[in-house]
């Protein structure tokens, strides 16, 4: 599925960056039809049945684009993966590709998780600590987590960084153990 999700999603992107589509407005039109799909049992099972033609399929698509103004390079790229029998990966090729251009414009994604709620000011110094170790602007999202006990762990990609008073009391156990052997 990686590999397909990764296609797809950077196809999308070399469309939007070679066209120079308004990237908020596709991603959200990607969006919403993926919230879409994902609401309606009815429109999954029409657009995955291999029993009903292509055709009838588009036609669909080309009624649900027009209702909700869809551009055309999201209403193509939607019946790609319809005609591929790719649709059923709408999901995670979508999340694939905000990724993907999120990439493409420098950022970085960060998830932080707090034992307690960040204020704004804490959250602006954070997230500037954050860029200047990895060189990369970063959209956050935040989470809270009480057993942390305190501080913040952020993880941006696969790596992650443990700020918290867990980890910190994690670590000066592992060095007592150590110690102690």
């Amino acid at each position: 599925m990686a590999s397909v999700t990764s296609i797809y999603s950077r196809a999308l992107a070399d469309v939007v960056f070679d066209r120079k589509l308004d990237v908020v407005k596709v991603l959200q039109e990607a969006q919403a039809l993926t919230a879409l799909f994902a609401d309606s049992k009815d429109l999954r099972e029409v657009w995955e049945a291999p029993s009903i033609p292509g055709e009838q399929k588009r036609r669909l698509l080309d009624a649900i684009a027009s209702r909700q103004g869809i551009s055309r390079e999201v209403r193509n790229f939607i019946a790609v993966l319809i005609d591929h029998q790719r649709i059923s990966f709408l999901a995670p090729i979508v999340k694939q590709f905000e990724v993907e251009l999120g990439e493409r414009m420098g950022f970085a994604e960060a998830q932080i998780t707090s034992a307690k709620v960040m204020s704004q000011d804490a959250r602006k110094e954070l997230q500037s600590q954050v860029e200047k170790m990895i060189g990369k602007k970063i959209r956050a999202k935040y989470e809270l987590d009480a057993s942390l006990l305190g501080g913040a762990v952020v993880r941006v990609g696969s790596t992650i960084y443990d700020g918290s008073v867990k980890g910190q009391l994690e670590r000066i156990r592992e060095q007592l153990v150590s110690g102690a052997s």
